[in-house]
Formats: structure tokens, sequence, C-alpha cells
């Protein structure tokens, strides 16, 4: 007896051993595609785009600038370790946000030469930019298919700098410059863009007369174009401002670290988003920490200041909005607070748009801290370094202005110190739903002030560092043990991306509701096809999170709203939850969602209450499925960029997993009549399946489609549920084709094309009966995140043999990765 304990105990101890050199070997390499910094909602979220801290300027997860500038005072010498000056641009030929401007117009067509510098437009009309079908931003109204614009400027002398054309335009667009065609895309921006074209305008541009001449075709949604020509101006050079030497880089599940070199000192700088899953109000507290602990490296002592210098663009939509600036110091903190003049709360919808109303502060402890706000980030800069005397002024109105900190650290020895500051942003109203204004959780009952709220995160900064210490253990713990290093490294590096891509606020009747919005996708709210890949995540830790991604669509349904016999695809458009916005119905795929979903917290929780709190919707819906699921017709499913397919194998797969899901509820709820019958349906449903799909080696693609194959990811409910409906030569069938198709960056979606959705290869390598094909699923995706050249927060669909994004970014559906971790947690396998 005690031999065997011994040799328990042994083994749990060489476990460990393995666990945290195997921890610190992967932590040495890690590199991502971007690195997280500010996480907590689609609005508030900073990340950086390069490996080194230093040599980008940090944006906002769709691409856009919203600066933080970091630098160390190490005795008399600075040192910069976060982000980069942004560049500045001076107008070549103005849009109409810099100076009002006109052009010769048509929308019928010219005929040729249109776009020649001699062509005669006095027949044209006359219009004022800009132009759209939007009559509160149009100077020019435009609600036709097609517009040609011509537009003369002047150049005087020789411009120097990079040339870019700085752009708005919504769709089609063809532009020629002194009749040379310099730019072409199909598509639109949807926001003042600076797009580099230096090689392009400058073999066009001349001194004197230029003809920009413009084609846009306007082919769905809305109408847009302002342009113009800027160049770029590089900041002044800052002699006194080296760069600290980044040693090493860690993201881990709550938060990212960083290590510098500066001089005599190191410093250690932590972006800490407190996004415990377990703890809603403190998950829901918009407020991350920048903690920065210096230690001397050369025995000697020294005198340490951190400055932060944080954008004003961090919140507006577009740069060109002008803001306020003010000192709010209150309780222990000084703290700076900016924020648009116009606070259009909750006035714009759509996917690539940031927030402009609300607040953004940055504080920190009185004692220690001198606050200034200034006009540019040069002015900043040199008020930190000694070069511009600052005041710390308020009520400061302008763009692009800073909220400069300083932290005075003191003398700086071996042992070291650590001090930390505060981001937070104040939405006031987060979400629009069915046309009720909702506060952020935090102050679902509009009794609570954001500085109160900045002083609370302060007082708790202590308590909180642990939980985070201790729950980045257990987040990565718990992944290593499901799936090995690479994989509880890929659980780390998109933890914090998927919880921010939701809202959390209360509805009207009291339901906690859990919001994503569907990032750089199409903007939706609340998208059932989100909801389920980005399950797992949730369903792991907190139940109470994916419940409250399925209450707005059941109140959609069960208040009448929403009429038909299936789920609908989402609740509107982000921010607004109105009711669906999506141009197309997903009844299989919605439907079936739902119902899989629902058994899984039901198994998770141990019991099937909240199913019986919707039993008449979910019946429904698995009536639908009975009749219209097993060979789908022609419809989307949620891998809806690669368009229709009738007779969907996985699609089908999906069908009868809901429909063996509604028979487990059923029996769980004690419909006993109602659980033989659903089992007495999908039963003869499996070798159907098998027959239709079979192809020699692997299944199809679609029924009956020979040659062709996909990811059946969709079974892997019946592992995790334990349904035990498909015999397990299915699994070994696939699986063993599967590992004759993988590409250098994983699984390709199916035989159609060479991508994939990385979310969906983690479902279909939780199918596998051993750790190393596990494995060999995981490594190509490891891969992918260390060396995609797209620097996007983590794309879930790229390129497999080239590893490069095809499209969509920081979404919440990476919460699909910990499909292994659940797995793990409901079967102890």
């Amino acid at each position: 007896m005690l031999q065997s304990v011994y040799r328990g105990v042994r083994s749990y101890v060489l476990l460990m051993v393995l666990f945290l050199c195997v921890q610190e070997g992967y932590s040495q390499e890690q590199k991502a595609p971007s690195y997280p910094l500010i996480t907590h909602t689609p609005y508030f979220s900073i990340w950086s785009n390069t490996d080194q801290l230093n040599e980008s300027v940090t944006t906002h997860w769709s691409g856009t600038e919203q600066s933080l500038i970091g630098i160390v005072k190490v005795d008399g010498r600075f040192y910069r370790f976060l982000g980069r000056e942004q560049g500045h641009f001076a107008a070549v030929a103005p849009t109409s946000e810099e100076a009002p401007y006109s052009v010769q117009y048509t929308e019928q067509e010219p005929g040729s030469g249109w776009n020649a510098p001699g062509f005669d437009d006095r027949n044209w009309k006359k219009g004022a930019a800009p132009f759209s079908d939007d009559r509160s931003v149009a100077k020019t109204f435009w609600d036709t298919d097609d517009l040609w614009v011509r537009r003369t400027f002047n150049v005087k002398g020789p411009v120097k700098g990079d040339l870019y054309l700085k752009i708005n335009h919504d769709d089609n667009i063809d532009i020629y410059l002194n009749g040379n065609l310099v730019y072409h895309k199909i598509g639109w921006v949807n926001r003042m863009t600076y797009l580099e074209l230096n090689k392009a305008l400058r073999a066009s541009l001349k001194e004197g007369k230029n003809v920009l001449a413009v084609h846009l075709r306007n082919t769905a949604g809305g109408r847009h174009l302002d342009l113009g020509i800027s160049r770029k101006v590089p900041p002044p050079a800052s002699q006194q401002v080296l760069k600290a030497t980044q040693s090493n880089v860690e993201v881990k599940a709550l938060q990212t670290v960083y290590d510098f070199k500066a001089g005599g000192v190191d410093l250690t700088v932590r972006f800490i988003s407190p996004l415990l899953l377990k703890e809603l109000d403190l998950m829901a507290r918009p407020v991350s920490y920048i903690t920065y602990a210096v230690k001397s490296n050369d025995g000697r002592q020294h005198d340490v200041k951190v400055y932060l210098g944080a954008s004003s663009n961090i919140a507006v939509n577009e740069s060109s909005q002008e803001v306020m600036a003010n000192v709010v110091s209150n309780g222990a903190l000084n703290m700076l607070q900016t924020g648009t003049t116009s606070q259009p709360v909750l006035a714009k919808k759509g996917d690539d748009l940031r927030i402009d109303w609300g607040y953004f502060y940055v504080g920190a402890r009185k004692e220690m801290t001198t606050q200034f706000i200034t006009r540019n980030q040069e002015e900043g800069i040199a008020g930190f370094t000694g070069n511009r005397a600052v005041g710390n002024q308020s009520g400061i109105r302008g763009k692009n202005l800073v909220l400069n900190t300083v932290l005075n650290m003191g003398k700086i020895g071996a042992a070291g110190k650590e001090q930390f500051m505060l981001l937070g942003y104040d939405e006031l109203y987060s979400i629009q739903y069915f046309h009720n204004n909702l506060r952020p959780w935090w102050n679902k009952n509009g009794d609570k002030t954001f500085t109160a709220i900045m002083n609370e995160a302060a007082a708790s900064y202590n308590t909180v560092v642990k939980k985070v210490n201790d729950f980045d253990k257990v987040i990565y713990g718990d992944a290593f043990r499901a799936g090995g290093a690479a994989y509880a490294k890929l659980c780390e590096l998109v933890y914090r991306q998927s919880i921010a891509a939701h809202a959390l606020v209360e509805s009207p009747q009291k339901d906690l509701l859990f919001l994503s919005k569907e990032n750089f996708s199409n903007g939706s709210i609340n998208t059932v096809d989100l909801t389920y890949p980005s399950a797992p995540l949730f369903l792991a830790y907190n139940a109470a999170l994916q419940k409250g991604m399925m209450n707005g669509i059941f109140y959609y349904s069960e208040s009448g709203k929403w009429t038909k016999p299936f789920a609908a695809h989402d609740l509107g458009t982000y921010p607004l939850a109105n009711g669906q916005t999506y141009g197309e119905d997903m009844p299989v795929e919605e439907a079936g969602n739902m119902i899989i979903l629902m058994a899984a917290i039901a198994r998770v929780d141990g019991n099937a209450g909240y199913a019986r709190a919707h039993w008449k919707t979910l019946t429904t819906w698995a009536d639908y499925l009975s009749r219209d699921g097993f060979d789908p017709a022609n419809q989307l499913c949620t891998d809806d960029f690669a368009g229709h397919m009738a007779r969907n194998v996985n699609l089908s797969a999906k069908a009868i997993m809901a429909l063996r899901s509604y028979a487990m509820l059923a029996e769980m709820l004690g419909e006993k009549e109602t659980a033989r019958k659903y089992l007495a349906l999908v039963k003869p449903m499996v070798p159907k399946w098998m027959e239709l799909a079979n192809d020699g080696d692997h299944y199809t693609l679609a029924f009956e489609k020979k040659g062709t194959w996909s990811q059946k990811y969709n079974l892997v409910w019946d592992k995790v549920l334990n349904f035990n409906l498909f015999p397990q030569s299915v699994y070994d069938k696939e699986i063993r084709f599967y590992l004759t198709k993988q590409q250098e960056y994983g699984l390709p979606l199916d035989s159609r094309k060479t991508y994939t959705k990385s979310d969906w290869i983690m479902w279909t390598a939780t199918m596998t009966g051993n750790r190393g094909d596990f494995e060999k699923f995981i490594e190509p995706l490891y891969r992918y995140a260390r060396e995609t050249k797209s620097r996007v927060p983590m794309s879930d669909w790229h390129e497999t043999t080239t590893g490069k994004q095809v499209g969509f970014q920081a979404r919440s559906v990476v919460g699909g990765y910990f499909m292994k971790v659940l797995d793990q947690q409901l079967n102890k396998r």
C-alpha cells in the first residue's frame, strides 16, 4: 500500500516538474500575431502588432491607431519601452475634414476620355464633398448606382515625404491621377484611411494643375466619397529618447508581460486586464492595470520616473473628431479624462467602428504622480524630458490630445519597486436592446460613478493581482493537462480576445446578457453561430455567461418579435440589438446550435433547469430539425463565406447532434415519452448518414458527392456529451484521412479551398482518440500563431499554405479553442 502511495506521489511530482519545465520553455520563445494590452469590450481594446513593444504604434483591434507611449527616465537618460510616436500628415489635396472643396460630377455614363486631364467637364454638375446618401453627413446627396467625379487641385513646388491617398469610400472605386490609374478596389473602407501609394502617386503628381478622376459604383449598402492626397511628415527626432532593450514577452491568459533593460535598471511591464470569468463584477469592471516593476541591474542606486502618454483617440471613432480633456482627480487618485464634445451615445452601428461616446480615464496614486494634458505627443514627451514647461490644465478642447502621467519611483536599488497606473473606460450606455438603452454591467442600476470605480480598482490592486496570477495558472494548467504545452499557449493567447469581443449588460427583464460583436465579419450583435464556436471557454469556466449569450435569442422568439420555427441568426448590428439584420436565415445551423448548447449547459449544471424555462421554444426548433435537418436544403451554415450548399454532411451531423441533445434534455426533465420518440428518430439517421456520405477512406462534403471531403467538427459533441451515436470507426477513418490533408499551417476546412477555420480544427482534433494525433493538429496551428505575417489579433480564418489571414480578426469564436479543456472537464479523459 505504502509503495503504491509513494509511486503516486512520485508520478505527481514528475508531472509537475515536466509541467513547469515545458511552461518555462514555451514562455521564453513566445510570439503572437498581435499582443493584447488592454482588453475589455469591443470598444475598449488596445493591442501591439509587433514583437517588440516599442517598434509600432499601438492600435485598436480593428487596426486604427490608439497610441500609448511609455518612457522610463533612469537618472538623466530616457528610454522608450512602449509604442512609437504617431506619424503626421500634411495635405497636398485636402479632404473635406481638412478644408472645404468642390468637384465636377455626373451620375450619367460620361463616355471615353472622362479621366484624362484635358477632358471638358463644364457640362457636369458642381458639388461639395463629401458625397453620401446619409443626409446627416453629405454636403452633396448621392443615391444612384454610379458616380463620376473630377477634382482639380494645384501643387506649388516639390512635394517632400511619402505620398498617401487619404480616402473614405463606399463602395467599388477606380481613381486616376492625371489620367493614370493609381487605385482600384472592389469593396469599401468605412472610415477615413491613409493608403500608402507613394510610387503610383509620385509618378503622376506634378507641379501646377493636377486632376483626380474617380468612378465610384454602389453595389450594396450605403454610399460615400471623400478623398485627397497627403504627405507623411516624420515626427521630430527625439535625440534624448533611446530605445529600451526588450529581452522577453509572455502572453498569459489575463496579462501580457514584457521585460526590458534600460541603462542601469531592469524594467518589467505588465498589462493586466482582470477578466476573471468566475467573478462577473470584477470581469465587467472596465479598468486595466499597467504595472511597472523596476530594479537596479548594476548594484547602484538610480533615480527612476515612468511616463505614459495616452492618446485621446482612444475615445473617438475618427481622429478628426473634437474631444475635451479634463482633470478629474478624486479620492486617492490623480485622474485625467477625455471624450468627444459631441457625445453621440449609441448613434452608430456597424463593424469597422470605434466608440465615440463616454469617457476614457488614466489614473495613478496621488502621492507619486504628476499629470498634464497636451495638444500632441511631442509636447507630452517634451514635458517629461524637460524641454517644455507644462501645467495641469483642464477643459482643453482639440483633436489628438494626449493624457500624460508621470510616476516618480524614487531611488531604485537591487530590491526594486513596483507601482501601477489604471486605464478605464466609462461607456455610459453599452447596448440598445429592443430600443432600451442599457448601462454597462458595473453600473446597471445607474448608481455608481466611474471615478469611484477607478478608486475601487486601485484599492483592490493587490487582491486582484493575486487572483489574476492564480487564475493564469489554472488556465494554463487545465489546457496543458488536456492537450500539451503548445495547446496551452494557444489557449492563453486567445482567452482575453474571446471575452473582450462581448458586452455584459442586464436586460429590462433582469436577465444577464453577454452579447458578442461579430468583429471584422459583418458587425452583427449576438450572432448565434458565433455563440456556438465560442461556447467551450464559457461552458468550462462560467455557464452563466453561456446562458447570457442565449437569453436574448430566447427572448426574441418568446416575446413574439421573431416568429420563425428556428432560431434567429442575430439580434441586430452592434451595439443595437433591436432585431435580426443579417440578410438571410440559417435555419438548421442556428436551431441546431441552440439545442446542442442547451444540452451542454445541462451537462455542466448537472440539471436541465435552464432548458425547462425554454422548453416550448426548444420543442419548436426540434420539430423543425426533425423535418428538415437530416438532409439539409440549399441553405447557409456558419461557414457562410464558402457559400450555399445543399445536402451538407457536416450540417446534417449538427442536426443529428441537436436531436440527440433534445432527447437527452427530455430525459433529464422526466419527459420519457418525448425522449423515446427522439431517440427512435435519431438512431436510424446514423447508418443512413454513413451510407450517403461514404467515399471509401473518408466521408464527403455533401451527401453523394464523391471526391469531396470536409471537417466534420459538429460530431465532436458525440464525444463530449457521451452520446456514442456514431461508431468509433467513423472517427478513426476521418482522422486518418485528415492527417493526409494537413498543410504547413493547419488542416483545410474542406476540399473546396486550402483556407481553414482554426476554431473548427480544435473541435476536429478533440475527436481524436489519443494525444499523439491531437498534437499533430495543434502543432501547425501553433506554428501559424508564431509565424503568420498577418499582424492582427488572432484571425480564425487563415490560409493553411501561407499562414496569411484570409479574413476576420479579434473574434470571440477563438473561445472554441477550449473544446479539449471542456472535454477533459466533463469526461476526465
